[in-house]
């Protein structure tokens, strides 16, 4: 209890240094906390904003911009629009959105509406959808036109208005139809639903009902944010990284600078154009940057980027190098998930000092390691399960289920080791390890490997059934345009710098690797099935056919 309590003024401390709170403003600091007791945090903190900086631009998107004033009074009408439903309260709202205005008038209206918002993924399959929205027993389905085919799938007793696009009703209409004040306030918020990756099979859905007020803190301790700046957060909103940074970037009355598709050019020219302090990205947003090139690159003025956000899934050693040779000492490095949120961040220093790391907990995470028995591991080096304890506790999934916890740490399903300064490495996934001939394998420590070489953009490891071995390690590989596409190269690489045991024995190559929206690999998708052609040469013909 004693221990808890001065986390939590730890906590607020920090976010009176970051300016997300003003402990010399009781007033205000008050009502923005019942504010959000009531309403969940990006509905309050919106309504905050817009009281302290009305004419401050909340959002820029292919549309335009609108100010706090403009976002929170659309909310209002919205709400207004979907209470008038008749809903019972906290029936379930999902949204099917790219990032634009109409996600964030979804997300704050939902809660003025005493309703909880489910965040759908933008990859969802047909089936997918209507097995999640059944699950989550959605009422209403808030969407963009291109993902009409999708939610056609959904029961006629599912209402639907469309957040872009033509074809059907739509939010503009309601919010042009109704009142623009304030709804009271509801007794407690609706809270909201984000989806898991999916990355093995249907996502569950995370629930957060009541979150923290020292959850910014949690974010934002390790990670610098500017104060009424610019924020180009191209990781989707609907997963935990783009909705946690532009949550804490309304705190600080940032300027949300978003963009439907992702492009690596247009990210660069919105940085410019907005003089941007901060990038919020997946790993492989950098690769695409990178790839380029520097006269590309070149043509924008990127001086303003101060920090760049990254999480979603592991970030390459030589990556971070390389976009920090070009960019500066910009990148932090986020280890996290939907079910913890922040575990652990990699400040530029920490990432030049211990290449790999995942640097440190933030205020109020603590991170541990326990062995198959649940035995706390400690010891420099030795790899073990990683489990977190997080001021943000996890309510367990939608359908019942629930992570698995040691002494209040929960499982984030990885496995990792401490380093002798205390630094976090993640060495791979529990179910991505490969057992080949008795050894144990981590892919990630092949695929980083091969990500160093110039020739190589990106590179995945999964094992595949041996006759010999029981699993063999299969190498997938995106070339450069100057790649020479030769497997025994690439083999030679690893034979060098790793164990022989570790040494993938096919190498295929591939014009780009599969992964979700939120730019995790889906290795499940990558063939495990026999070669067309064999090995040795006859693979090089396999790679070079581009397949």
């Amino acid at each position: 209890m004693i221990r808890n309590t001065l986390e939590h003024a730890q906590a607020v401390r920090r976010m009176h240094q970051i300016g997300i709170v003003n402990l010399l403003r009781p007033g205000r600091l008050l009502r923005a906390a019942v504010h959000n007791a009531r309403l969940g945090p990006q509905a309050a903190l919106i309504m905050k904003a817009a009281a302290e900086h009305p004419d401050a631009p909340a959002v820029t998107d292919d549309r335009g911009t609108l100010t706090y004033r403009e976002l929170d009074e659309q909310s209002n009408a919205l709400a207004h629009a979907l209470h008038g439903l008749g809903l019972p309260d906290r029936s379930v709202v999902a949204v099917l959105a790219r990032d634009h205005r109409g996600l964030l008038l979804a997300i704050s209206a939902t809660a003025r509406a005493r309703l909880r918002l489910a965040l759908m993924n933008t990859g969802l399959a047909k089936q997918q959808l209507i097995e999640v929205a059944a699950r989550e027993k959605v009422r209403v389905v808030l969407y963009d036109s291109e993902f009409a085919d999708v939610v056609d799938g959904l029961p006629a007793t599912v209402s639907r208005y469309l957040t872009l696009g033509a074809g059907g009703p739509s939010i503009d209409e309601l919010i042009a139809a109704h009142p623009r004040t304030p709804l009271p306030l509801p007794d407690r918020p609706g809270g909201f639903i984000i989806l898991t990756s999916g990355t093995t099979g249907l996502p569950k859905g995370a629930p957060r009902t009541k979150v923290s007020p020292l959850a910014s803190a949690l974010i934002a301790d390790r990670i610098p944010f500017p104060r009424r700046g610019a924020v180009v957060i191209a990781s989707p909103l609907f997963h935990s990284t783009g909705f946690g940074a532009w949550t804490v970037g309304l705190s600080l009355a940032n300027h949300a600078v978003l963009m439907r598709r992702f492009s690596a050019e247009s990210i660069l020219r919105a940085i410019a154009e907005h003089r941007a302090e901060m990038l919020v990205a997946v790993p492989t947003m950098l690769t695409r940057i990178l790839a380029l090139g520097p006269e590309v690159i070149g043509r924008y003025d990127t001086s303003s980027l101060r920090t760049v956000f990254v999480a979603g899934s592991p970030l390459a050693p030589e990556l971070t190098n390389r976009f920090q040779d070009i960019f500066g000492d910009v990148v932090h490095n986020v280890y996290g998930s939907t079910e913890v949120a922040v575990a652990s961040v990699a400040t530029p220093d920490e990432a030049r000092r211990a290449p790999g790391t995942v640097g440190r907990p933030p205020v109020t995470v603590h991170v541990a390691l326990f062995d198959a028995d649940g035995r706390r591991v400690t010891a420099p080096g030795e790899i073990a399960r990683v489990f977190v304890r997080t001021g943000i506790p996890f309510e367990g999934y939608t359908d019942g289920r629930h992570k698995q916890v040691i002494d209040g740490y929960m499982a984030t399903g990885d496995r990792g080791h401490f380093d002798a300064e205390g630094l976090l490495f993640i060495d791979g996934r529990d179910d991505d390890m490969i057992i080949s001939g008795g050894e144990n394998v981590y892919p990630l420590e092949v695929e980083n490997l091969l990500a160093e070489r110039d020739d190589v953009l990106e590179a995945a490891v999964i094992g595949v059934d041996d006759p010999e071995f029981g699993t063999r390690l299969r190498a997938f590989v995106v070339p450069t345009g100057a790649s020479a596409r030769d497997p025994e190269e690439i083999r030679d690489h690893v034979r060098a710098n790793l164990a022989r045991f570790k040494v993938p024995r096919d190498v295929v190559f591939l014009d780009e690797l599969p992964r979700n929206p939120t730019g995790k690999l889906i290795r499940r998708d990558l063939p495990t099935g026999p070669l067309p052609a064999g090995q040795g040469e006859q693979v090089r013909r396999y790679g070079n056919s581009g397949t």
